[in-house]
């Protein structure tokens, strides 16, 4: 086990508070005005499946867990979860829906993630930062809107709603940005 300081704690990591393992699903860091800066993390405990919030300060020691982050490729989903495979031993292994959550909208066949794991359990997932999806449908330009902060909702080819800028329209190709699901850039290919 290595001890890190819990400021330094992000989304994916594993960490061992009272003799458990933990997923961290979120790891804020809030520096008030007045008093001792904190972090407040919200985990999921692996054994079976309890969400947690813990906050601590953030110089406090956090134990973190050993686990292996390998490069795997995403090949599809089933009954059984999501399925990847290594592409340096040809192993497949199937990861629950409960682990892969809300970043399943941006899976698609044949991308690269990082799978942390544990004793040969997938526990955590970290997908690109960025992926090229299609935008289905958008509203059209409002003529006269030329304001440059102005977005307009539209829905991604996953089922995902985003904000893009006036110029996008229905087809355009864009970059979106995994982790929260918001506008990049108009995809260079």
């Amino acid at each position: 086990m290595v001890k890190i300081i819990a400021s330094s704690l992000r989304k994916g990591n594993v960490v061992e508070v009272d003799g458990k393992l933990y997923v961290v699903l979120t790891a804020q860091n809030f520096h008030p005005g007045k008093g001792t800066p904190v972090t407040q993390v919200d985990m999921r405990r692996i054994v079976d499946g309890v969400k947690v919030s813990e906050r601590w300060r953030t110089t406090e020691q956090v134990e973190r867990a050993f686990v292996e982050d390998r490069p795997y490729q995403f090949l599809y989903e089933d009954g059984e979860g999501f399925h990847f495979m290594n592409p340096e031993t040809y192993d497949q292994i199937a990861v629950d829906a409960e682990t892969v959550g809300d970043q399943k909208a941006y899976l698609q066949e044949g991308m690269s993630c990082i799978l942390s794991i544990h004793e040969g359990v997938a526990l955590a997932i970290e997908l690109p930062r960025h992926v090229t999806l299609e935008i289905a449908e958008t509203e059209p330009v409002v003529k006269g809107q030329t304001a440059s902060s102005s977005y307009k909702p539209a829905i991604l080819s996953n089922g995902v709603r985003t904000l893009v800028p006036p110029h996008i329209t229905a087809g355009t190709r864009v970059v979106i940005m995994t982790e929260d699901g918001s506008y990049v850039e108009r995809a260079k290919d």
